[in-house]
């Protein structure tokens, strides 16, 4: 069994689904949510948010979540914290590419907000099997 989800580090790009999904995971998950626009934010904020998850969005500009991911994997703090992206892309050889670069699963966009929450706890949970 995994220890207790806690905090996210969560990238988006777009305002609008950003304050959504850290709305939901907080209000409904219970869940402490570092919220960041843009890979270099998530880079600046990993030494201090103390995440157990990372949370990334695939399509950004700048840096993408795969390259987000390579930058944030050479952080101590980050070294190996979970990764989960979300994506719109959801063809199984793209899904496949997310795994291959260390992501424990990917969730779809658009997501329900309400069940946002259950969705990761059920990821997190699975880790231990």
């Amino acid at each position: 069994m995994p220890k207790p989800l806690v905090r996210i580090l969560y990238v988006e790009d777009e305002p609008d689904i950003r304050a959504v999904a850290q709305m939901a995971l907080e209000a409904v998950g219970g869940f402490i949510v570092t919220a960041c626009a843009s890979g270099s934010e998530a880079l600046a904020a990993a030494p201090t948010a103390a995440a157990d998850l990372l949370l990334l969005d695939v399509m950004m500009p700048g840096m993408d979540g795969p390259s987000t991911l390579k930058a944030l994997r050479e952080l101590a703090a980050t070294a190996g914290t979970p990764v989960i992206f979300m994506t719109a892309k959801v063809q199984a050889t793209e899904i496949a590419q997310y795994r291959a670069l260390g992501a424990i699963d990917v969730i779809h966009k658009p997501f329900d907000p309400m069940a946002l929450s259950a969705q990761i706890g059920a990821i997190w949970a699975s880790i231990g099997d």
